[in-house]
């Protein structure tokens, strides 16, 4: 049993180890063949975890082979854009110019039903809206709303909103993170300053606050553990 779990943890890590050096993506958002190569990985590693008879090696080979195939590929599709086409494919356009094209829609296996449901997605209810949609490698759906039906924005109205930057987490579960604090040249006596103002006395106290380059701070206070009643009864006075 205890090689069982010693094998295991190995193997958990080896393939915690290759997911992190195939990149940061969700699974939604990988290619054809970085899915193809984790289906595979995990499979690969379920052999000689469940089987003890399975040498380690044929697990751990195979997906040191895998994971060197996707990184050569992954590198060539960055240097080379004809080897990306071929190995990631191009972009489909199902929509161009506010006109569905059915060939590419029979080209991708995409139905309508398909398309009208990622248009909500999209938030566009009204397929007369969309001027095009664009189905990526990864499969997701990109859509672009006719000029008249985008969302206003600040530059329409020729209006400068103020720069906000990048609000940055200076408090979590109680522990200051002083770099972020210091990087919008705050320091820890303004931080207590400002977090008496709302009726919060201690950091330790704070489950989550962050401060943005306006000088806002918003905080969020610990939720305290109810305290325990004391379900002892109390006995009545013997008034025999």
């Amino acid at each position: 049993m205890l090689i069982v779990v010693v094998r295991t943890l190995i193997l958990y890590a080896l393939v915690i180890i290759a997911l992190r050096l195939m990149g940061k993506r969700e699974i939604g958002q990988l290619q054809p063949f970085e899915l193809v190569v984790i289906l595979m990985i995990s499979e690969l590693a379920a052999v000689p975890s469940e089987n003890v008879g399975v040498p380690m090696l044929s697990g751990v080979i195979p997906i040191l082979v895998l994971l060197s195939a996707s990184l050569t590929l992954a590198w060539i599709s960055l240097k080379s854009e004809k080897a990306r086409n071929i190995i990631c494919g191009k972009p489909s356009i199902l929509i161009d110019r506010g006109k569905i094209s059915q060939d590419e829609l029979r080209k991708n296996c995409y139905n309508i039903t398909d398309l009208l449901e990622e248009l909500r997605l999209n938030n566009m209810p009204n397929i007369a809206d969309v001027e095009f949609a664009i189905l990526e490698n990864n499969g997701q759906l990109s859509v672009i709303p006719k000029t008249n039906k985008r969302p206003t924005i600040p530059d329409d109205f020729k209006i400068s909103p103020q720069y906000e930057g990048l609000p940055l987490t200076v408090i979590m579960d109680g522990k200051l993170n002083k770099k972020n604090l210091e990087h919008y040249n705050k320091d820890i006596q303004w931080l207590k300053k400002e977090l008496k103002k709302q009726k919060i006395h201690q950091i330790e106290d704070v489950f989550i606050a962050s401060l943005d380059s306006s000088g806002n701070l918003f905080a969020q206070e610990k939720k305290q553990p109810k305290k325990q009643k004391n379900n002892k009864k109390k006995k009545n006075p013997d008034v025999r």
